[in-house]
Parts: C-alpha cells; structure tokens; sequence
C-alpha cells in the first residue's frame, strides 16, 4: 500500500489517463488485487476480531487462487514483454504460451486438490483469535514444493529468454555504434525483470527450504514463523510491487523519450513500440 502511495501520481498519469489496453486492465488488476490480499491477510491477523472455522477457511481460499490468478496475470505481463523484445516471433510466442498455460493447469489442480481436503480451524490463545488451516489427506508437504518448482521453471525460463535477447541487441548496436535509446530501453526492461526475478529467487528459496527441511515438521515454532514470514515479504514484494512496475517503469520511460520529439520519433522504429505505451492490449 506504501508502494501505491509512491506511484500514485505515475499511475494516473500513466494508466488512468491513457487509452485503455490489456497491460492497463493488467496493471490495475495485479495493483489492487495486492491492495485485497494484504487487507485479507491483516484481517486474518487482527486479535480482536471474532474468527469462525468457515471465515478462516474462506480466507485461505481466496489468499490461495489470488496468488494463482496474479501470477497468470504476471505471466502474461512478462509474455507480453519478452514477444515484444523479440520482435513478435511467433515461435517464442507459442513456446511462452504454452509453458504458461501448462504450469498454470498444473498449479490450478495441485491449489484444488489442497483446498479440497483443507478445512479451517480457529483457535483461542490468551484471548487472541488464530487462523489454522488443516490439510487434512493431501500431501501438503509435497504438492507445495511442486508448485514453487513449477513456477520456477517459467520465472527461469522468462529471464534466460530476456538475457538472451537483450545481449544480442547490445552486441549488435555496438557493431553499429547507433542507437543509444534502443539500448537504454533494452536496460530498463532488463534491469527491472532481474530485480523482479531476484524477489522471486528469495520467496522461493525461503520457502523451498522451510519446506523441505525439519523445521516444517512444527509449523508453529518461531523458526518456521521467521522463515514462512520473510518468504512471504519477498512473494508480496514480486506479485504486488515488482509486477505492477513491470509495466510503469516501461510507461515512465516512454513518456520521457515523447517530451523529446527525435526521440520520440526514433522510437516509433524499434520493434516494441507497440508494447510500452498506450497500444499493449492486441498482440497477445
């Protein structure tokens, strides 16, 4: 919500008040969904608050498949970008799509086959309310696993992918020695998916080992708190910080090359341009 504050005046300027397109409805939709799930999670957390079994379950629930929708949605974001870095190949274009679809399926079944056999329970310590989820039959401890491994592979996937393109363009604009904002913009969506990746990196490796270590085994021990707790930092900070500036670093960018009109229309060649500003919604 912090982060909100800090953007506020870029997003209106940038998302509010521009034609609307697919990375718009987007943008809002990972910003605000953010908003929900933190507003959830406090929820959850409030002492004072008289909690029911059928509540705290309700509230997993919807925690869980708003994780699931956002990181579709990030998916197409980071879709979006890497077919435009490519030139709108085709090929890159079906082999992202169908590596996003089938781990989203797969993630999809795994949340279901959790959410099926969960049921929440409330319990009374010293006065304060606290949500517990049992998972009753499900292998929790090996269906989870399985999803942060899947979204691994599509996290990896779309950084190589990025590298790889972004270091070809820069060789070939140093042969040329042209083309100083082609090679900034090229910066800019670089650097901003490896801080993003590297958030990632963190929750998963929390997250991973919590789960594939002893101190799973008592989910209510400090230790297990600590490490649950700061994967879950870093998860927020990618989904719901690092996702939405995904699009308004690109946007900001933008807007600062049209106030120079050589660049500006220099812009207008490179391949992308379709994709950075207001016309993000047809290509995927």
């Amino acid at each position: 919500m912090y982060d909100c504050v800090l953007t506020f005046g870029q997003e209106v300027e940038l998302v509010w008040r521009q034609r609307w397109s697919l990375m718009t409805i987007m943008y809002l939709s990972v910003r605000y969904l953010g908003i929900l799930y933190a507003v959830t999670s406090m929820l959850i957390g409030v002492p004072t608050i008289p909690m029911t079994d059928a509540v705290s379950f309700n509230m997993y629930v919807a925690i869980v498949w708003t994780i699931l929708v956002v990181f579709a949605m990030t998916g197409v974001i980071m879709m979006t970008r890497l077919y435009a870095m490519y030139q709108r190949s085709r090929k890159v274009l079906i082999l992202l799509i169908v590596v996003l679809l089938a781990i989203n399926i797969v993630n999809g079944v795994i949340y279901g086959i959790e959410t099926r056999h969960a049921s929440g329970e409330v319990y009374i310590v010293f006065g304060t309310y606290m949500c517990a989820i049992d998972y009753g039959e499900s292998d929790q401890l090996l269906l989870t696993p399985m999803i942060w491994i899947l979204t691994m592979v599509w996290e990896v996937l779309a950084l190589l992918l990025a590298v790889w393109i972004a270091v070809k363009h820069f060789r070939e604009l140093r042969r040329s020695s042209t083309g100083g904002f082609i090679g900034d913009c090229f910066t800019v969506l670089l650097t901003n998916h490896v801080v993003y990746f590297a958030s990632f990196a963190a929750a998963s490796s929390f997250e991973l080992g919590y789960l594939l270590s002893i101190i799973s085994a008592d989910p209510y021990s400090l230790q297990s708190q600590i490490v649950v707790g700061v994967a879950q930092i870093f998860l927020l900070a990618q989904y719901f910080v690092l996702g939405p500036r995904l699009i308004l670093s690109v946007r900001n960018y933008h807007a600062k090359l049209v106030d120079d009109s050589d660049a500006a229309t220099a812009m207008t060649s490179i391949a992308f341009q379709e994709h950075v500003h207001v016309s993000t919604s047809s290509s995927v």
